[in-house]
């Protein structure tokens, strides 16, 4: 799949690029009507005020406690720096298929997609990107710059994640996580792509990563990236099959209406349960049924980023 002629071909997009593309100017940053913008100065240290300074940032609740003038420096408003994370795992390039296109994609093909659309209306706001592509290994990392050739150096391993044959052993993310959030020295934006397969255990240790970040300040959003008629209603035709899991290697032969229900109840537990988990420490959860129409699913999280801008 050619992510870039597939990123000129998403219709929809176009009035929120152009939306930035009036309001952004060089660096600098506040484009309120932007889905994505700068984030707000951020306070620094005190210095001590010296006669003919604005009075503007003195601190007055210091000044009661020491009965001494200081002012707040804060640092200056920065462009947005945004992380992308790729899950590469075997379990993400199902279902398996030949050929990908804006009407037919598997796990893979949305996050790489979606990611790519992203950077697009990034690059027209001359905001720094970063990648992490991982699987049994870290596939692929490049910091947060901005730039023609940096741009075509993601989209390049975006397409070496789609057109990966998906024969990986299975991930643990969270150990990916912790290295990435020692990588980001500055805050910001972090977009995950993921399925979430993990063990009970690991979920644990998912969120702690998922903390980690969070402690120092970035901004995540998870991208919980399924087919849903498989995944969560277990839609397969009553008929003898053998399942594979495709990360382990284990196999196994049922009917699958013999066990549809208790499926379904333990994927509903474990949704309640991740919603939870991200409204506990304030990570933006977005669902995506990779059956559903990309357009609609990525303008929906746009239009409603828009809204908070």
């Amino acid at each position: 799949m050619k992510l870039q002629q597939e990123v000129h071909q998403t219709e929809g997009f176009l009035n929120l690029e152009i939306l930035a593309r009036q309001i952004v100017e060089g660096y600098i940053s506040g484009m309120h009507k932007s889905p994505f913008h700068g984030f707000s100065a951020e306070f620094a240290e005190h210095k001590i005020y010296n006669q003919g300074e604005s009075t503007k940032h003195i601190d007055w609740k210091l000044y009661a406690k020491t009965d001494k003038l200081y002012t707040k420096r804060y640092e200056e408003e920065t462009n947005l720096r945004c992380h992308l994370i790729i899950d590469n795992s075997a379990s993400m390039h199902y279902p398996s298929l030949k050929k990908q296109s804006l009407l037919k994609l598997n796990k893979i093909g949305f996050s790489a997609l979606a990611s790519a659309c992203i950077m697009n209306m990034l690059k027209r706001q001359r905001d720094a990107v970063g990648l992490s592509v991982y699987s049994d290994e870290f596939e692929f990392y490049a910091p947060e710059r901005a730039g023609e050739r940096h741009h075509h150096l993601l989209l390049n391993a975006l397409e070496n994640a789609v057109n990966a044959e998906g024969t990986k052993k299975g991930t643990q993310t969270y150990t990916y996580l912790h290295q990435i959030a020692e990588k980001l020295n500055r805050r910001s934006l972090v977009f995950l792509f993921t399925d979430m397969f993990q063990s009970d255990k690991e979920e644990t240790a998912l969120f702690e990563a998922l903390r980690h970040l969070k402690y120092n300040k970035h901004e995540v959003v998870l991208f919980h990236v399924l087919d849903s008629e498989k995944e969560l209603g277990f839609g397969f035709s009553n008929t003898p099959k053998r399942f594979f899991d495709v990360e382990t290697g284990d196999e196994i032969d049922l009917y699958s209406e013999n066990i549809q229900e208790n499926y379904k109840n333990a994927i509903e537990n474990y949704f309640k349960n991740l919603k939870l988990e991200c409204a506990k420490y304030r990570i933006s959860y977005v669902p995506v049924d990779i059956n559903k129409n990309f357009n609609q699913i990525l303008q929906s999280y746009f239009v409603e980023r828009q809204k908070l801008a």
